[in-house]
């Protein structure tokens, strides 16, 4: 099980480094679920992603804090903005129009709801 849980965080960690360059993919989750597996696997793995410049921040914030910092939340609703911008020009449907405009804005609603980290 160790193993299986070792290779979900080390899928997760490559998931957050293309959310990092793509911004439509979310970065902080993946990061909290490798964190997660991680923190089951392997002590070694564990403690590598907590001490990372650029993640460990973002997963001790949100441990300590329940936290997330200005620049995702910025970063979020961006890509937000362009998921839905692009529902439009592609002409999606009137409904799936409504379903995405009430879920995102579920989303942001919790996003800038928590503090900054």
């Amino acid at each position: 099980m160790r193993f299986l849980y070792a290779g979900l965080g080390l899928l997760f960690v490559a998931l957050a480094v293309v959310g990092v360059v793509l911004p439509l993919l979310p970065t902080v989750p993946f990061l909290l679920l490798a964190a997660f597996f991680f923190a089951n696997s392997s002590e070694r793995l564990h403690n590598w992603i907590l001490s990372h410049p650029l993640f460990g921040p973002m997963i001790l914030d949100w441990n300590e804090h329940r936290a997330i910092r200005t620049s995702a939340k910025k970063a979020a609703t961006v890509s937000i903005a362009a998921v839905f911008l692009l529902s439009l020009v592609l002409g999606a449907p009137e409904h799936v129009l409504i379903i995405q405009s009430v879920v995102l804005s579920c989303v942001l609603i919790f996003i800038w709801t928590r503090p900054s980290g």
